[in-house]
């Protein structure tokens, strides 16, 4: 099914894997992370909030500190830099507002339309419980973490997607809560060092097409 795509794109997914040994005297180019970040910054969401926050945690005391928070996960401190996707505890009048206000300043003429929008949204989304509001702002932010890391390995640059951490340890860490933040998943940037990785070697194994999919007409 590889034999579908663009080949630089078939490429980029063969040479990708969840790197778990990384190489701290090899940096990422600051270009490169710059991109990734742009890739973020432009994914899609839910209509267009965009409700998380990412932490680009380069503070190599800080990132002692997640590390501990993360299982004693190496990549946390081996790699370039850690991006801690945070998402918001809740939504609020507020804050899907400053939404409204955003779009309307960069699409002049849009605000009644807007408002009518995210005054619909605000009827399902505010009566909802907090814990609620903050999987679904989460899945945005996964959404996000995906275009992070497909750009990445179309630049052959190595990361880590994390869910192994203790979230309210990670969230006292950086002072999310204070933020109105929770963390949600993080993202490791880095280089492989692959002599060293048990991964390195393996092949790479996914369930087949006819198992993964199923067409319905």
């Amino acid at each position: 099914m590889l034999d579908a795509l663009p080949s630089d794109l078939r490429d980029a997914l063969q040479w990708r894997y969840a790197v778990k040994k990384m190489d701290p005297t090899k940096p990422v180019a600051e270009d490169k992370i710059t991109a990734i970040k742009d890739a973020i910054q432009f994914a899609p969401t839910s209509s267009g909030t965009q409700p998380f926050k990412v932490l680009d945690v380069r503070n190599a005391e800080l990132r002692a500190k997640l590390r501990g928070a993360a299982f004693d996960q190496s990549a946390i401190t081996d790699s370039t830099t850690v991006l801690v996707f945070a998402a918001w505890d809740n939504y609020s009048d507020a804050r899907l507002d400053d939404v409204v206000d955003h779009h309307a300043n960069e699409r002049p003429g849009t605000r009644e339309a807007l408002e009518t929008y995210f005054g619909n949204l605000k009827g399902m989304y505010l009566p909802r419980d907090a814990q609620t509001n903050f999987e679904h702002a989460a899945r945005q932010a996964y959404i996000a973490l995906g275009f992070g890391m497909l750009t990445a390995a179309q630049l052959q640059v190595d990361t880590t997607p994390m869910e192994g951490f203790d979230p309210s340890a990670v969230d006292d860490i950086l002072n999310l809560r204070e933020q109105g933040l929770k963390s949600a998943v993080i993202l490791a940037i880095g280089t492989r060092d692959a002599e060293n990785d048990w991964l390195a070697p393996m092949k790479k194994v996914r369930k087949q097409e006819d198992v993964l999919f199923e067409r319905i007409d």
